[in-house]
């Protein structure tokens, strides 16, 4: 019982690294990455669609991203969706739609660090929102006597271990992160 809840632990933690690479994903370095346009939504037939499912995104050179749209009629709802989005990003139109990536003032960059910085207080958050429950949910087994004191006390030292392990995750992938940024 307490193993099956340590490994829940374990999945819920691991999917807050995955949104906080979701999360940095959005945070521009400077260079072109197909990634940093997943957030864009295009309308398509009256509905919003990503733009990954009405174009084909790709990486042209190191600061300028390829979007090429399945249906030519598209091209002017992918470039105003591009524009519209808050990347602050301004596509050249032709056939295809060209992205150029501007290089980041040393202020952008600054912006794009405080960016990253909250995604990852936002992932270490969760990660002690998830420990918190656990504990309750041992807390809970301990007064159904269902567990002794013993197990409960081992429980929880076992469940800050995991914790701890997840959170210096997040500490290396945000130091990653920054020094990507702070690259020139």
């Amino acid at each position: 019982m307490i193993n099956d809840l340590k490994k829940d632990a374990e999945d819920r933690m691991n999917k807050s690294l995955d949104s906080l690479e979701h999360g940095f994903a959005k945070v521009r370095t400077g260079r072109a990455h197909p990634s940093i346009l997943n957030g864009v939504m295009v309308p398509y037939y009256g509905s919003d669609v990503p733009l990954n499912q009405v174009a084909n995104i790709g990486v042209e050179d190191s600061r300028t991203l390829l979007v090429q749209p399945f249906e030519r009629s598209m091209v002017n709802a992918i470039d105003k969706a591009i524009r519209e989005s808050d990347l602050g990003l301004n596509p050249v139109t032709a056939d295809a739609i060209r992205v150029p990536m501007a290089a980041l003032t040393e202020e952008t960059r600054k912006d794009m660090l405080k960016i990253a910085r909250n995604e990852a207080e936002n992932a270490k958050v969760a990660i002690r929102n998830i420990r918190r429950d656990v504990l309750g949910d041992i807390k809970s087994l301990l007064k159904d006597k269902e567990i002794s004191e013993d197990d409960e006390r081992r429980a929880g030292d076992d469940i800050q271990k995991i914790t701890d392990k997840f959170v210096a995750e997040v500490d290396k992938r945000l130091a990653a992160k920054e020094a990507d940024l702070m690259k020139v």
